[in-house]
């Protein structure tokens, strides 16, 4: 491949949807390239297979505006193309008093987030999912869904492999050979215009247009265990602690998948590499210097340091078991067997101020444009994310800013 009209890096769930979107728009010679051998080895294919509804996210953040319609176009898509869609819900649960005041405050994040939510009471939990356990009420999430992550991108391949997008697995990006062309290894490839959809790597990739200097990457390690087939029974569809609103982490939770299988998880400990999802596999030569980051945001930032300590404590079965029991009636702890799901969270950080970065985050030059922090709820915002960057893509403005008004709101402006 020697030149393209718009370059693509990273076909996960980001990349694909955005390739989608612009060829729907007319956009010819697109091209998407991906260092891997085949799609969903990462972030986008190890994901819970969750389609969140806009509960959790600050009104007037991207994660907010793209949620609930986003998983209304997800799960549209899955149903016109015919793949696994169960939609059973979600419910957040109170482990004690003090958690019942986040539940008012999800409850309003929802309701300007267009996620449709209601609090109930105990009873009627027990009829929603009867073995889950709670503080006096509980947030009822109707339009939360389970899907195919895995089947989603590869219906997303034959799709744009049908409107003439070539989708290049195996080619790594390397750098920039020159304006306008970018260097890979399987050769050079020019395009007349970048977008970074890199996702774990997009820091690194942004770097290479002198982008985003000021963000630093911090993975965090999600690890599962899987309920035995006897104790299945005790999860209908999703049942979630209230989480911690100062950290972008959800805590342990239950899930049952598109196929019928309950999982319990993520957990989120600092990890030594970007692709560290064993106890040493995937610990790269980065390791030193995310320890160093580690280090300086363990000293500055105390939410980051609460997880840090928590969350490497459940690498025992024990910890972990003991989050899982808060939520869940007449769990054992032989309930909980091992399990090789894994997946790594690239947080961003920004440097400047040591704190965690709570959005997506657009960055762009007269000739690319780079999606940084595409974290979860990724894969339920792809669809109407990817409308929005081909949006800003289509009118060739000056870029996407993260400016807020006295409201406190997201503005869109041009630079």
């Amino acid at each position: 491949m020697d030149k393209a009209g718009v370059l693509i890096c990273g076909a996960g769930i980001v990349g694909l949807t955005l390739a989608r979107e612009l060829s729907e728009r007319g956009i010819k010679e697109i091209t998407v390239i991906e260092k891997e051998d085949a799609l969903g080895a990462h972030a986008s294919g190890r994901m819970s297979g969750v389609l969140h509804s806009g509960v959790y996210y600050s009104p007037g953040s991207l994660r907010a505006e793209c949620s609930a319609k986003g998983n209304r176009l997800m799960k549209e898509y899955c149903m016109r193309k015919g793949l696994p869609v169960l939609e059973a819900g979600k419910v957040i649960v109170a482990r004690d008093e003090k958690e019942t005041g986040t539940i008012q405050e999800l409850f309003m994040r929802a309701a300007a987030n267009g996620a449709a939510v209601e609090i109930i009471d105990e009873s009627r939990l027990k009829r929603i999912e009867p073995f889950a356990r709670t503080c006096r009420m509980a947030l009822f999430c109707h339009d939360t869904a389970m899907i195919d992550p895995h089947a989603v991108l590869s219906t997303l391949l034959a799709e744009l492999s049908s409107k003439g997008v070539m989708v290049l697995t195996r080619t790594r990006f390397l750098g920039l050979k020159s304006r306008g062309r970018a260097k890979t290894d399987r050769g050079d490839i020019g395009f007349e215009y970048f977008i970074n959809a890199a996702g774990a790597y997009s820091d690194k990739v942004a770097s290479a247009f002198g982008v985003a200097r000021d963000l630093k990457l911090i993975p965090f390690k999600g690890i599962y265990r899987k309920l035995c087939k006897k104790k299945a029974s005790l999860v209908r569809g999703n049942i979630y602690p209230v989480p911690d609103l100062r950290n972008p982490f959800l805590g342990v939770h239950f899930t049952r998948s598109a196929s019928g299988e309950v999982y319990v998880g993520p957990t989120a400990m600092p990890a030594l590499g970007r692709e560290n999802y064993g106890i040493v596999s995937g610990i790269s030569g980065e390791a030193v210097s995310i320890l160093g980051r580690e280090a300086v945001l363990f000293a500055n930032n105390r939410p980051f340091r609460t997880v840090a300590f928590s969350e490497t404590f459940k690498y025992l079965p024990g910890f972990f078991y003991r989050d899982a029991k808060a939520i869940v009636k007449g769990l054992e702890p032989g309930d909980l067997e091992p399990c090789a799901k894994a997946g790594i969270r690239p947080q961003l950080v920004d440097w400047e101020k040591k704190e965690l970065v709570m959005d997506f985050v657009i960055k762009k030059t007269d000739e690319s444009m780079h999606i940084l922090n595409a974290i979860s709820p990724a894969f339920t915002c792809s669809m109407e994310f990817a409308s929005l960057v081909a949006d800003e893509f289509m009118a060739g403005k000056g870029g996407l800013h993260d400016r807020r008004d006295n409201t406190g709101r997201r503005a869109w402006h041009e630079a």
